[in-house]
């Protein structure tokens, strides 16, 4: 029987995953973990355990004592956040995948799934149409942690036998969960802006194009991905993945197709050369040729999604 524990559940990914793993398993075997001391209103529909990555004997008890048999570590410090906090970052990014490796290694796991990121890549990495294997030379911190976890990754599935998936996420646009302090986040914030009636005052230039993601896409690749046979997968780094690529301009336009009186700024800060170092486009050929990935949204599409659910009400409360 499959038992699942979802590591850092309160974020913008774990929100989801968990209520679609509940969906699934049953509510009993999607655990929620989290820092947060009370179990946030998205997450009461099952078990929830408040849980520091980083106090790596309460995780392996935890996860022995509870029976888990797979761990979907989400906990990390994003892009934007992560240059602030270099240190924390490293620390927080890098100890617990280590501790959930250990406990695989070790045979109290079947499976892991551990998000990689398009920040793996760098400025000498081909922008367009971003190959699976290429030259990566991250410059965020964030970005580091990644490359290394990847190579980490690989290297228990090469020496241990450790079955540990990952895809390297894009931005990703959700209306369950505020932003989290990532430099694609500009893609969620805006849709709340547009729907108070404000002037949104964008972080990037107009031009800056991304690779982005509906929640709902990521959601379901990572369930695919997840449980796909185990020898479809052939890659044990980490996947690319693509759902559709924008600018802000045009993320703009297809609101103000429908809210007409939408207005957008660009005041470029600190996180224009981060977006300036990843790809602009992604080849997700192989997981697409391994495990059958496809999305289903296009940039109409999530933008039709997210002014139609997106709650302003998420904005003023703790």
């Amino acid at each position: 029987m499959r038992k699942v524990l979802v590591i850092g559940a309160g974020g913008q990914i774990g929100t989801e995953l968990v209520i679609r793993l509940r969906e699934k398993l049953g509510s009993e075997n999607a655990i929620a973990a989290d820092l947060k001391a009370d179990c946030p209103a998205s997450l009461k529909g099952g078990p929830y355990i408040q849980m520091d990555v980083l106090d790596r004997e309460a995780v392996r008890k935890v996860i022995i004592d509870q029976k888990i048999t797979e761990v979907y570590l989400l906990a990390a410090l994003l892009s934007a956040t992560a240059e602030k906090h270099p240190d924390f970052a490293w620390k927080l990014n890098m100890d617990g995948l280590f501790t959930i490796l250990d406990l695989a290694k070790e045979g109290y796991l079947k499976k892991i799934f551990w998000p990689s990121s398009i920040a793996v890549f760098g400025p000498t990495t081909p922008k367009e149409n971003t190959p699976q294997r290429t030259v990566m030379e991250p410059s965020t911190v964030y970005g580091i942690s990644k490359q290394a976890g990847e190579r980490w990754c690989e290297y228990y599935y090469d020496k241990f036998g450790v079955d540990v998936r990952s895809i390297r996420y894009p931005g990703l646009i959700s209306y369950t969960t505020l932003p989290g302090g990532g430099t694609t986040d500009y893609a969620v914030d805006i849709f709340y802006q547009a729907k108070l009636g404000n002037k949104f005052s964008c972080f990037l230039k107009e031009d800056t194009r991304l690779p982005m993601m509906f929640m709902e896409d990521a959601i379901r690749a990572t369930l695919n991905l997840m449980e796909a046979p185990i020898d479809k997968i052939g890659i044990r780094s980490s996947y690319n993945l693509s759902g559709c690529d924008f600018t802000p301009e045009e993320i703009a336009n297809e609101i103000k197709e429908h809210v007409s009186d939408f207005e957008i700024a660009y005041d470029p800060d600190y996180r224009q050369s981060i977006a300036e170092s990843w790809p602009s486009s992604i080849d997700d050929s192989q997981a697409r040729e391994d495990w059958g990935w496809k999305e289903e949204y296009s940039l109409k599409d999530l933008v039709n999604v997210m002014l139609e659910n997106v709650n302003v009400d998420l904005l003023t409360q703790d």
